[in-house]
């Protein structure tokens, strides 16, 4: 771990910035677990009181979960995806996936005017794992393997902020195929904005990208009603 010792007690703001890097360059995954305090105290060379300020900075921020008893995790790469995380706990499937519509659209459209062959390669892969996945009945794996497949279709637009908006929609996408899974007649292996938006990105073709999106979008919508 990369801290580097302060010779002086550095202020909150100080602390709360390393940490925040710390998660942001993925040195502290999501949902795992950070170093204990004592740890964490004797790296950056301040006091309990000091650490505590800055994790619950970072906790206010939706960044950091603090679990009495068990440790902190984190829960969000940034106070965006964090502040985002929070508000999806008070709105609708609904609300939620017309919010998807944008995002996913627009992400289609951006990486298929930006992606390389190694981003479609990639994606290809996702989709493969997907179908590995599905057909094993490994669903949480299927799961997994379909929103890492929109997350990198999201990096491939080229858009940073755009892609870390769309990060914070892991928690709800992932319950939500997991519950779809368990219905009668659900087709976990749609060809509607997986197959099709690769072979639409790796054409560089904007509107095939756009229309595939929305497609599955509206398959997801008649599934949420049901």
């Amino acid at each position: 771990m990369t801290l580097g010792t302060s010779h002086r007690p550095p202020l909150v703001e100080e602390v709360t910035a390393k940490l925040r890097e710390l998660i942001h360059s993925g040195e502290w995954p999501l949902q795992q677990r950070i170093p204990a305090e004592p740890e964490l105290m004797a790296a950056l060379g301040i006091s309990r009181g000091t650490l505590r300020e800055a994790v619950k900075a970072l906790a206010h921020s939706g960044m950091l979960e603090v679990r009495r008893g068990d440790g902190t995790y984190v829960r969000a790469t940034s106070e965006i995806s964090g502040a985002a995380r929070r508000m999806y706990r008070d709105h609708s499937q609904v609300h939620i996936l017309e919010v998807r519509v944008g995002l996913d659209t627009q992400a289609a459209r951006l990486a298929a005017r930006h992606a390389t062959d190694d981003d479609v390669a990639t994606m290809r892969g996702l989709l493969e794992t997907r179908r590995t996945a599905w057909l094993a009945g490994d669903f949480s794996a299927w799961a997994q393997a379909d929103w890492d497949f929109h997350v990198f279709v999201a990096q491939a637009s080229g858009n940073p902020l755009l892609h870390e908006l769309y990060i914070s929609f892991g928690a709800v996408f992932h319950a939500d195929l997991l519950r779809q899974q368990g219905r009668t007649g659900f087709n976990g292996l749609p060809h509607e904005g997986h197959d099709e938006l690769a072979d639409a990105i790796a054409a560089h073709d904007e509107a095939a990208a756009v229309e595939s999106v929305q497609r599955n979008l509206n398959s997801c919508a008649e599934w949420i009603q049901q």
